[in-house]
């Protein structure tokens, strides 16, 4: 049984796409009042269309996670109009295959500045608009963080961060009533995460051979996980990095190795 969200806030950062734009909905199928952040106003726009459409409400905010003042002024902006934080996903992230001979200082910052500080940047600007007790964030990490993986040293950087900002957040914030959480995706279809790491036929099922499940993850999977995480149901709950990936990082090596080349090539 799904929590009801109705009457409580949600911010969003990341949430106008893929796994994000998946929460998103999700969570306003359940009636939150929802924020979201993304760099895309046109983007934004028809995602709070979505919401809409869902019998929900919120507000959008065109906002890089790497700016800290701008990410700092949009929470404020949506709970002066909305109120205190009950819930916060930190969904923004970037990503392109490269092996780590190829990677200029450029291109490695990029990553480390949205998916780690991008996130840092969220949180802490949220930290003093949470409800206290009661708030719940849910950081959306990667398998880069448990399983290391050729052509991804700046993601597995970043996302392996990203978990212990969790960890951490959880020891330091636990006393006030915040609970802190983690989910990996696996490999979730229709995704830019999913279209680069896997760009054709072959390399998709070579890494389908690799889930034990059998089966591509949706964002809908990733969406009832945060949705779970940041309940009543889950209230003692806090410092889990949770896989939500089909067994897909028990492989391991297996499926680090998974369509590197192919990846590589398409990304060129």
């Amino acid at each position: 049984m799904q929590s009801d969200y109705r009457g409580k806030t949600v911010l969003v950062a990341g949430g106008t796409s893929g796994i994000g734009r998946g929460i998103v909905e999700h969570y306003a199928e359940l009636g939150a009042q929802i924020g979201v952040l993304g760099r895309s106003q046109e983007k934004i726009d028809d995602t709070l269309k979505a919401i809409v459409e869902r019998g929900a409400t919120g507000s959008g905010y065109s906002v890089d996670v790497r700016d800290a003042e701008a990410v700092s002024e949009a929470v404020n902006s949506f709970c002066s109009e909305w109120g205190e934080l009950d819930v916060v996903i930190a969904a923004a992230a970037g990503n392109f295959p490269a092996l780590a001979r190829d990677i200029s200082p450029r291109g490695f910052a990029a990553v480390v500045d949205i998916d780690l500080k991008g996130t840092w940047h969220l949180l802490s600007a949220a930290y003093p608009r949470l409800r206290k007790p009661g708030a719940a964030i849910v950081n959306v990490s990667a398998p880069q963080a448990l399983v290391a993986m050729a052509g991804q040293v700046h993601v597995c950087a970043a996302k392996a961060g990203v978990d212990m900002l969790t960890r951490t957040l959880a020891l330091e914030w636990g006393g006030e009533g915040i609970r802190v959480n983690s989910v990996i995706p696996g490999p979730i279809v229709d995704t830019e995460g999913m279209a680069r790491l896997a760009p054709d036929d072959k390399s998709r099922g070579q890494v389908l051979q690799t889930v034990p499940l059998k089966r591509f993850g949706r964002a809908e999977d990733i969406a009832r996980a945060c949705a779970f995480l940041t309940s009543p149901v889950a209230d003692y709950i806090t410092g889990v990095v949770l896989p939500v990936d089909g067994g897909w990082c028990l492989g391991g090596a297996a499926v680090a190795s998974v369509g590197l080349e192919a990846m590589l090539q398409a990304n060129k």
